[in-house]
Order: C-alpha cells, then structure tokens, then sequence
C-alpha cells in the first residue's frame, strides 16, 4: 500500500474519534450555557437571558404559561431586598442530533426569604440550537417536582371517624381502615396503602403530592364523605357505611 492509501485510510479511521470530540465539546457548552441560564434566571440577568434565547423561542414556565423571549428578558429583575435565589443543575443529559441538543435536567431551587429558607425543584427540557458559532435555546419546558408536606398526628378518636366505606358512583368504592396509628386505603378491594394526616380532615397518600382527600361534614360535624382533591378539581365520594377501628 502506497503512502497515500495509508493516509486516506488512517484519516477515516479517526472520523469517528473526530465526532465524538467535538460532540463532548458541544456537549460540555451546551451544560455550561444552561447553567449560565439558570443563574441568570435566579439573579434576573437580562442580558445573559437575551444573549441566550433565540427569538422566536417556545418557552413554557413550571405554571404552565408560554412566554416569549421579550416577556423573560423585560421581567428580568434582581430579587427584592431581603431575598435571594440561588438555581443548581443536577442529573444533566443532553443529547446531540447535529445542529439541535436536546437537554433534560433538574434545577434545585434555595431561596433565602427574609431569614428563612425555602427550597423547590423543578424539572426541564430544553432545546439549543446551532445558529452560526452560537448556540441558542428554541424550546423549553418546566414542570415543579411536588414534595409531600409535612404531616401531623391525629388523635385515635379523630382517626376512627374516618373509617369506612366512601362511594364514587355505584361501581367504585373507597374503603378506610384504622391499623394501630395508621390508616390505609383500597379502592375496589384492591391492596390497601397507607394514608397521612397533612391536617385534621386533610388527608393525602405518600407519593402522590399531587391530590388531598378533603373531609365533609354535615351541621352536627358527622362526616358525609370527602372530595378528592387535584390540580383544584374535585371528585366527590359519599360516605355509605361506617367501620370499626382496628388494631
């Protein structure tokens, strides 16, 4: 083989390790502009959203509203006295299709209130776009992670007068037992779960943030049945019999 077909095989041999580095290079900007981002995002750096944002960008904040570009840089504010937000990137994934990366990540959100500090999380993907030497983002969506909230501890006498049958409709019914300190739950005889306390005739399933079993009372303070909270919509449940405690 002559020097010449030596050369030509060896240049398509490293093609591929050619396009791997420069993917771990688009890669490594693409992780470090999304953080850029949220930072500016946190610090309400206008000039850094702009910088980053292509004009025609789809965006969708985590209570669902679309905005556009001129909405986010123009609402770009330092936070008020007396506050501030600090936004970290964690689980980072991106995926590179060419001129377009596809990002997945979680933001973890500490903000200091006033002496007090509150923490969030909330969950993106993102779309950049190669425009020229620059990358910009043409796609984002967020949703807020839920955590359950904290529970308290009801008395026993409190606890049996949520045990019993509740009826949606003719075909599914919600039964409500009192184990020990516990109560659980089954719909249509199936394996019963847990159920906690957020307050005295609030009660939720761990796991699932998302819905609260909201207690009715009739004018004596007899429970009638409860609602069945989500998104601030309600399927009611009628209480047909009631049970013993046990345990």
């Amino acid at each position: 083989m002559g020097y010449g077909k030596a050369f030509v095989v060896l240049a398509i041999s490293l093609l591929p390790l050619a396009s791997a580095v420069a993917a771990d290079d688009v890669a490594a900007l693409i992780k470090q502009q999304s953080q850029e981002f949220s930072d500016a995002s946190a610090s309400g750096d206008a000039a850094v959203l702009g910088r980053y944002l292509d004009d025609n960008v789809v965006f969708m904040n985590e209570s669902g509203e679309l905005a556009t570009k001129k909405d986010i840089v123009d609402g770009a504010a330092p936070p008020a006295p007396g506050t501030d937000n600090t936004l970290v990137q964690t689980d980072f994934d991106v995926k590179i299709h060419g001129n377009v990366a596809v990002t997945s990540f979680t933001d973890v959100s500490t903000v200091h209130f006033h002496g007090q500090e509150l923490h969030a999380k909330y969950r993106s993907t993102e779309v950049w776009q190669q425009e020229g030497a620059a990358w910009r983002m043409i796609s984002s969506q967020t949703i807020a992670l839920q955590d359950d909230p904290p529970t308290v501890k009801l008395p026993s006498s409190l606890l049996d007068q949520y045990v019993g049958t509740y009826q949606a409709g003719p075909d599914f019914r919600f039964v409500i037992a009192r184990q020990g300190d516990e109560l659980t739950a089954a719909a249509n005889g199936q394996k019963p779960f847990v159920i906690k306390a957020e307050l005295a005739d609030v009660l939720f399933t761990p796991g699932q943030p998302r819905t609260r079993r909201i207690f009715q009372r009739d004018a004596a303070g007899k429970i009638t049945g409860f609602v069945s909270r989500r998104e601030g919509h309600d399927l009611v449940l009628k209480r047909v019999a009631n049970a013993g405690a046990t345990g």
